[in-house]
């Protein structure tokens, strides 16, 4: 968090050093606000920057072998450019190495670890243990300790869904 503060003064500072060089070269025929107006759009754009490119950094911070199952978009009212470009501030992966498949009764079991990303002011990340019957489309997450099935939470799955595919249809 500290280190983006600091990202954000330099971009400040260096745009605020473009309006200085801008006003300048004008003969000082532009006005003196140009100075701080540039550092406080040189900080904004910094941070629209940050923003955006979060998921991807994210994203790129993971094995090869995870896959992105579910995103979540968002706009918000004190960041008016979200309403044109939604910004994703969440994002769900499987890591498809750390799967065990399991057979039980003539249905194709899965285990697997549901990790979950949310951008807040300091990053989040849950990971939940599920088991998927890729035979119904059934999926159940799993107590942490003894990884037994919380039956009371069974939900079934559309076969089209990204998380049944990563889990049941592995590439």
């Amino acid at each position: 968090m500290i280190w983006h503060l600091i990202a954000a003064v330099f971009a400040g500072l260096g745009a605020a050093g473009i309006g200085l060089l801008l006003r300048l070269a004008s003969g000082k025929r532009l006005p003196k606000w140009i100075i701080p107006a540039c550092a406080g759009l040189g900080m904004l754009g910094y941070q629209i920057h940050y923003e955006y490119s979060w998921y991807d950094h994210k994203r790129s911070q993971l094995p090869a072998t995870t896959r992105v199952v579910d995103t979540q978009q968002d706009s918000m009212v004190w960041r008016p450019w979200t309403y044109l470009y939604p910004m994703t501030v969440g994002f769900s992966v499987v890591d498809q190495s750390s799967m065990v498949p399991r057979q039980a009764d003539d249905n194709e079991l899965v285990e697997f670890i549901l990790y979950r990303f949310d951008k807040e002011y300091v990053d989040q990340m849950h990971h939940e243990p599920y088991l998927m019957n890729c035979s119904s489309a059934e999926l159940v997450p799993l107590t942490s300790g003894s990884r037994q099935p919380r039956i009371d939470a069974l939900r079934e799955l559309d076969r089209e869904s990204s998380l049944y595919q990563a889990v049941c249809s592995p590439e």
